[in-house]
């Protein structure tokens, strides 16, 4: 059986704790880890508070073989991850001479007298070896303790990422042994949860290797999956294996195998076809061509897009007849039709795209209620139409009317 080596990631720092930041490095280095066959367990962020910082260093020791701080290692009084780190390992902090000259060079070269609070990066945990940072003035620190390698870096993306892939990596490759781990995700549009879970786990369930895991994601269904092997190959082969089977029975639904977006998807095909495509919209308020054309290359494929909001603007722009709109009301079938060959022979493309819709929170009664949209997508040969009653608030309809719209062009695409 391959035995994983197992990491966990304490980011250090109350401004991680706000509602408005968000834990970068942490990402970033699962992705590093995992490339080299590290599995990370747990992901923990813990303010500037010494009791619960000692806490959580001491607790990791007990579980994982490798322990990433990220943080708390700048000059100031609440930097304290060095003097917690040591005593929750048991270890002395002294200060180092060497690396306290480097530090005051370091200064004068850019024309500054160091203050003297940046004397504290200049302690050392017993037994620590330092890694150099040329990119800041806070050193690293890496440290065997009992066999688990606990490595101490800067919290500054520009500062952490060169020392961990220059003096961090290399070290931990050869602790990972030969067990690559690699991750892979599909993703499926026009199923739940439940469905989509019903219809794979007579699959998955008979795997130890591979590990599935499903997740919601808004508009679509995520499958992620994760194998260990004695190679990137190896893993990559089980994948594959896996990935065949859960297709089989998810049809046409799996829309992605490596992660990329519903648009990146649609935009492939839509330029490797060569064919051409616009939009009209109206709930969705121009979101189905702000994702076309946040893709690169779009211009090649997306021509032209028309927020029609007011029934004026249908009927003057798109061309939608105001009997139709009296007749049936904005939020139908036959508008939403129109819409779509409206914009197809404005634009003069392969395919129009149109969704109109009641996205809430008011609009809606009992005949039409919030959260009825039609899609529709219009060719030289036919125009089809999808009726859909979308849970959610505003935003969640309008990004799943979004979604619909554009599933509805990439299965006409296939």
């Amino acid at each position: 059986m391959l035995e994983t080596l197992t990491a966990e990631i304490i980011a250090i720092g109350s401004e991680l704790l706000a509602p408005d930041r968000t834990d970068t490095n942490s990402l970033w280095l699962t992705e590093q880890l995992n490339s080299i066959g590290i599995e990370v367990r747990l992901k923990t962020i813990v303010g500037d508070d010494d009791a619960r910082l000692e806490e959580a260093i001491r607790d990791a020791t007990k579980r994982s073989k490798v322990i990433i701080t990220t943080g708390g290692l700048g000059p100031t009084e609440d930097d304290v991850t060095r003097k917690v780190a040591a005593r929750a390992l048991g270890r002395r902090l002294s200060l180092d001479e060497e690396i306290l000259e480097e530090l005051r060079q370091k200064f004068l070269r850019f024309g500054h007298v160091m203050p003297e609070r940046n004397s504290r990066q200049a302690m050392v945990i017993e037994g620590a070896e330092v890694l150099p940072n040329p990119n800041g003035s806070a050193p690293g620190m890496f440290i065997d303790h009992h066999g688990v390698a606990i490595v101490l870096l800067p919290g500054p993306p520009r500062e952490m990422r060169p020392m961990f892939e220059t003096n961090v990596k290399p070290k931990l490759v050869g602790r990972a042994g030969n067990v690559r781990v690699v991750r892979r995700m599909l993703r499926v549009a026009g199923l739940g949860e439940s469905a989509v879970d019903e219809k794979i786990a007579p699959i998955y369930t008979q795997y130890d290797n591979p590990q599935t895991t499903i997740l919601f994601n808004q508009s679509e269904i995520e499958i992620h999956l994760t194998a260990r092997g004695r190679t990137e190959d190896d893993a990559n082969a089980l994948l594959d294996r896996l990935s065949e089977q859960l297709e089989e029975v998810l049809g046409d639904s799996v829309f992605s195998f490596a992660g990329e977006k519903m648009e990146e998807v649609v935009g492939l095909k839509l330029s490797v076809n060569g064919y051409t495509v616009a939009v009209a919209e109206s709930c969705t308020g121009g979101l189905i061509a702000q994702r076309l054309t946040d893709v690169a290359g779009s211009s090649k494929y997306f021509m032209e897009g028309v927020v029609a909001y007011s029934n004026d603007a249908k009927t003057r722009t798109l061309g939608v007849d105001p009997a139709l709109i009296l007749e049936n009301g904005a939020v139908s079938a036959p508008v939403a039709r129109a819409m779509a060959d409206g914009i197809r022979k404005l634009a003069n493309t392969d395919f129009g795209l149109s969704v109109t819709g009641i996205a809430g929170p008011g609009g809606g009664t009992e005949e039409k209620p919030l959260g009825l949209v039609y899609i529709a997508l219009s060719d030289e040969v036919q125009t089809k139409h999808r009726k859909l009653q979308l849970p959610g608030d505003r935003q969640l309809v309008r990004w799943r009317a979004s979604q619909a719209a554009l599933d509805l062009l990439r299965k006409r695409l296939i």
